[in-house]
C-alpha cells in the first residue's frame, strides 16, 4: 500500500530526521491560517499517495496567504487534503532510498546526487545490498558520502520495523546552512502486513466495501467492472484467468486470490465475490501444490450451500486432491468440471 507524504514524513521526523514546518489543510482558509503562521514563502501540495506530482503542476509556491489561499483551492479539486509548509533554502539536492529488490533479494540501499528526478533517470546511483540478517555493516555505509549516512541507516530501521517495499526521500535537500531535510518523501508497505501496523492510517476512502471486508478477513480481493466472477488460488494462476477470461472476450469481475495460508478461507472469499452485485456467472479455477483443492472445495461448498446463489458456476480443478475435489463437486452440485481451463474459462463466459 502507498501512502502519502504527510504519513512518511511523520515517521521519519518521529525517527530523527528533519522536516520542514508544516502541517495539513482541508479548505484553501485553512491553508491561508497556516502559510500566514508559518510564514512566506511556502509550499502547497497536495496529499496523494502517487509520485510525480510536480510533473503534473500539483506542487505550488506562495509569496503570502492570499496567494496560498488561492493556489490551495485550485489543489483542491485535485485531493482532500493538502500540506503547507515553509519554502527551504536548498543548496543541492539528493536521493536517498531502501526498496526491495527482487531480482537480489535482498533490500537494497540507494543513493543518487540527483535529486528531485525519479532514481530510474538518475545517471549516478549508488546501489548496495543489505544482508537482513546482519544489518547495515560499516563497509556498506562507506560506500555512501558521509553525511547522508545517517539518514540510511534511519531509513533502513524504518525499513525493517514497517514492513516497507519502499521508503525514499526525495529530493534530500542540502540548505544553504548545509543541514539534510526531507522535502518530499514515499512509503510503501506490503499488503500482507499492514494489519501488524496500528500506527500506519489507512486512507479513509481506501477501496470498496468489498474490498476492505477481504482485507479484515485476512484475503487479497480487487473489485473490477466485469461480469465473470473469479475465484482462484495463488495469484499467479488468478492472473492468468484474467487474462484468459479477456482473451476469450469476456470481462472479469474481480481479482481473488486464496494461496498461501488462505487456502482455507473458501467460504469467505466465495462470500465477498458473490457480494458484487454485477456477476452473472463465477469461474472457479484451482490448481493445488501444498494447497489441497479439496479443503478449498469443501469451504467453497459449505458457502455455496449456505449462501444458496442464483448464479451459475463452472469449475477447473486440478493438482493436490483433485480426485475427491471434483468428486465433491459431483455429488453436491451435480457438476462436471472442466479438464481444460480455457473451455471452463468459455463456459463462463457464454452463461453470461
Amino acid at each position: 500500500m502507498n501512502f502519502d507524504e504527510q504519513t512518511a514524513k511523520e515517521l521519519l521526523e518521529a525517527r530523527g530526521i528533519r522536516i520542514p514546518r508544516g502541517r495539513v489543510a482541508t479548505t484553501a482558509e485553512e491553508a491561508a491560517v497556516i502559510a500566514s503562521e508559518l510564514g512566506a514563502p511556502v509550499v502547497i501540495k497536495p496529499l496523494l499517495p502517487t509520485g510525480r506530482r510536480g510533473k503534473a503542476g500539483l506542487i505550488r509556491f506562495a509569496e503570502d496567504a492570499r496567494a496560498a489561499s488561492s493556489e490551495a483551492a485550485e489543489l483542491l479539486a485535485h485531493a482532500d487534503r493538502l500540506r503547507v509548509e515553509e519554502r527551504i533554502p536548498i543548496e543541492r539536492e539528493l536521493y536517498v532510498g531502501v526498496v526491495t529488490d527482487r531480482r537480489a533479494k535482498s533490500p537494497m540501499m540507494l543513493f543518487s546526487p540527483e535529486g528531485g528526478v525519479d532514481v530510474e533517470t538518475a545517471q549516478h546511483v549508488t546501489k548496495r545490498p543489505i544482508d537482513i540478517r546482519r544489518g547495515v555493516s560499516a563497509s556498506t555505509l562507506e560506500a555512501f558520502p558521509e553525511n547522508v549516512r545517517a539518514v540510511l541507516e534511519t531509513l533502513y530501521e524504518a525499513y525493517r520495523a514497517l514492513d516497507a517495499d519502499l521508503i525514499e526521500i526525495n529530493p534530500l535537500a542540502v540548505t544553504t546552512a548545509g543541514e539534510l531535510i526531507a522535502l518530499d518523501a514515499k512509503l510503501v508497505v506490503d499488503d500482507s502486513a499492514l494489519a501488524r501496523h496500528a500506527e500506519l492510517p489507512l486512507p479513509p476512502d481506501d477501496g470498496t466495501a468489498l474490498e476492505k471486508k477481504a482485507r479484515e478477513a485476512g484475503l487479497y480481493y480487487i473489485e473490477l467492472d466485469g461480469d465473470v466472477g473469479v475465484l482462484a488460488n495463488g495469484a499467479g494462476l488468478t492472473m492468468a484467468t484474467l487474462d484468459a477470461v479477456r482473451f476469450h472476450g469476456g470481462r472479469p469481475a474481480n481479482f481473488m486470490e486464496i494461496g498461501g495460508d488462505a487456502y482455507r478461507k473458501a467460504r469467505e472469499a466465495l462470500e465477498i465475490v458473490l457480494g458484487n452485485p454485477r456477476i452473472r456467472s463465477l469461474l472457479v479455477n484451482l490448481c493445488g501444490a501444498y494447497a489441497r483443492t479439496d479443503v478449498m472445495i469443501e469451504g467453497f461448498l459449505t458457502g455455496w450451500q449456505a449462501l444458496a446463489p442464483s448464479v451459475p458456476v463452472v469449475f477447473s480443478i486440478h493438482g493436490t486432491g483433485e480426485a475427491r475435489a471434483i468428486e465433491l463437486v459431483k455429488e453436491t452440485l451435480g457438476l462436471e468440471p472442466f479438464d481444460e481451463m480455457d473451455d471452463a474459462v468459455k463456459e463462463a463466459i457464454r452463461l453470461v
